[in-house]
């Protein structure tokens, strides 16, 4: 999850690595696809084209994860948790280190903040790539039918790009994101789901255990009003694309937003009681 060697292709804001640990899908030994593809996906200034291009390679990976339950309503939302569990381990996130030497210059409150705007550019340039092609789908109803796909793998996107923020506000705010892949998932997932920075009284197998319980439910659950909020942007002509790219930038900014000020609140400690020996 943190920076190695690789790197990774269309990602011009910076030389990211991912982990060469294969997510459970891909072949051994292969960098996976879902985590190649949000690594450029994170990069706000690139183009259509190349959005495209990536969201085609993640089409290509999510396939692999047995793609038919998307079209079942009761099904979909699982497999779409289900993907965003198989990246999380993966989810290339910066060290400090590697944030000051992309960011020369910035002082932590503006590095955080570049990072939300990057992040919610990126969110928005997938939203108005995704939103396009529905609506080029909605025009031609024997092509329908791919729209769920399509509309899935917007959602496992954007939900990629707002966990690589999350990792990144923490390394900004001296609260990296430790433990195994498996782990620092876990915990980015229950980051993502809460709106809230990681507490640091949970780390490794403990925040795992959190999953396990109401935590997934509380993933699932913001994961199904995402994917709800994607089918809004089924509309005639290139409407979808402004609304997606609209509610995308949004719903990201509010997400980093949210983790930011929790972090600053952690970073600050609990506040001491009036009349305390050390608040005077």
């Amino acid at each position: 999850m943190t920076t190695s060697p690789d790197q990774v292709p269309g990602d011009a804001e910076s030389s990211t690595g991912v982990s060469g640990t294969a997510a459970p899908g891909a072949a051994a030994g292969k960098p996976d696809e879902l985590a190649l593809a949000v690594a450029g996906l994170a990069d706000e200034d690139l183009d259509k084209a190349g959005r495209r291009k990536l969201l085609g390679r993640m089409l290509v990976g999510l396939r692999e994860r047995g793609v038919k339950e998307v079209f079942m309503p009761r099904k979909a939302i699982n497999w779409i948790t289900e993907a965003v569990s198989d990246l999380a381990p993966h989810v290339p996130v910066r060290n400090l280190e590697t944030l000051r030497r992309h960011y020369p210059g910035l002082d932590d409150e503006a590095l955080a903040e570049r990072l939300i705007r990057n992040a919610a550019r990126a969110a928005a340039g997938v939203g108005a790539v995704g939103g396009g092609m529905a609506s080029i789908e909605w025009a031609v109803p024997p092509t329908l039918l791919s729209t769920p796909v399509l509309l899935a793998t917007e959602t496992v996107g954007v939900v990629g790009i707002e966990l690589k923020l999350i990792g990144e506000l923490h390394e900004v705010y001296g609260q990296p994101v430790v433990g195994t892949p498996t782990q620092r998932a876990v915990s980015l997932m229950q980051g993502w789901a809460s709106h809230r920075g990681i507490s640091p009284m949970l780390p490794g197998a403990a925040a795992a255990t959190v999953l396990g319980t109401a935590t997934r439910k509380q993933l699932r659950d913001m994961i199904l009003k995402r994917f709800g909020r994607n089918l809004t942007t089924l509309g005639p002509l290139l409407t979808g694309a402004a609304i997606a790219s609209y509610l995308n930038r949004k719903a990201t900014r509010r997400l980093g937003d949210d983790i930011r000020n929790d972090l600053r609140r952690q970073r600050r400690g609990p506040a001491l009681p009036p009349g305390s020996a050390d608040a005077a």
